[in-house]
C-alpha cells in the first residue's frame, strides 16, 4: 500500500490551494500553530467519491498544513535546481573551516554540556580560528597596529 507524500499535490500559488493526484483541488480552511511556526491548512470535502483514497490516506479526508513562510524554501530549492553547482561550492568552502576547527579541537567531542554551554565552547572555537586566520594574514604587528588605532 502506497501512500502519497506532500509532495504529490502541487501547490497554486495564485488561488492558495493544492491540487491532488485524483485532480481535486484542497481549498484552505484555517491556520494552527505548531511549535511557534503558523501553517495553513488545506483539505476537500470530496475524498469520500475518490479512486485513489486508500492510496492517499485513512482518514475522513487527506489534510495538508503549509508553513507561512514555505515560499521561501520554494524559492531557495528553485535556486538550487537552477544552479546545482552551488551547494558543492558552498561545501568546498565551508566545510574546510569546520574541518580545520574539529582538528585543533582534537577531533573530540564538546567539552560542555546542554546547549547554550556547547554554543559558547563552539563560539569560542571558531573566534580562535578567526584570529589565527588574521595572524596568517596580515600578521601580528599589523594586527597590534589596528587594535591600538581602534
Amino acid at each position: 500500500m502506497c501512500r502519497y507524500s506532500n509532495a504529490d499535490f502541487r501547490y497554486d500559488a495564485k488561488a492558495n490551494e493544492y491540487i491532488c493526484p485524483a485532480g481535486e483541488r484542497l481549498t484552505y480552511r484555517y491556520d494552527s500553530e505548531e511549535k511557534g511556526k503558523t501553517l495553513h491548512v488545506y483539505w476537500t470535502s470530496r475524498c469520500s467519491d475518490c479512486p485513489l483514497k486508500a492510496d492517499c490516506t485513512t482518514g475522513k479526508e487527506r489534510r495538508i498544513k503549509r508553513w507561512e513562510k514555505e515560499h521561501i524554501l520554494e524559492a531557495a530549492a528553485a535556486e538550487l535546481k537552477k544552479q546545482p553547482e552551488a551547494m558543492r561550492r558552498r561545501k568546498e568552502i565551508v566545510e574546510h573551516p569546520y574541518a580545520t576547527i574539529k582538528h585543533c579541537m582534537g577531533a573530540t567531542h564538546f567539552v560542555m554540556k546542554r546547549l547554550p554551554n556547547v554554543r559558547a565552547e563552539m563560539s569560542l572555537h571558531v573566534l580562535a580560528y578567526n584570529l589565527r586566520r588574521v595572524i596568517n594574514i596580515i600578521g601580528v604587528p599589523k594586527l597590534m597596529a589596528e587594535l591600538q588605532a581602534a
